[in-house]
């Protein structure tokens, strides 16, 4: 498969957290609100989706954003844009995360709802 340059199509920014113990549920209510605020209505933006991991995943959650591409992201969160945005209060609710974007320009293939 050809590699293609980020710019040229959709980009999923990946936020993954391991929590603390006992602070999943809060993190994804933040998720719901704070981190939603963060993306919702932002030039670029085409959606997002949170959730946690199952069975023995369960101490990680993930919040996923979707972009236009890589401008669009570079535009929302500026120089930063490779480090994890962090709002106030979820530092006492992680003990590790990450961010990653991945070009999803050859991998988009959503079924259409009917």
């Amino acid at each position: 498969m050809q590699r293609n340059k980020a710019d040229d199509g959709p980009v999923l920014r990946l936020f993954e957290v391991k929590v603390k113990p006992g602070c999943a549920d809060e993190l994804l209510r933040k998720f719901a609100t704070t981190s939603a605020d963060v993306v919702r209505h932002k030039p670029g933006n085409e959606g997002y989706f949170f959730g946690q991991g199952l069975a023995s995943d369960d101490a990680v959650v993930v919040f996923a954003s979707i972009w236009r591409d890589l401008n669009s992201v570079k535009d929302r969160f500026g120089e930063d844009w490779q480090s994890s945005f962090l709002p106030p209060g979820y530092e006492d609710l992680i003990d590790e995360c990450s961010v990653r974007h991945i070009n999803m320009r050859s991998g988009w293939h959503v079924k259409p709802k009917e």
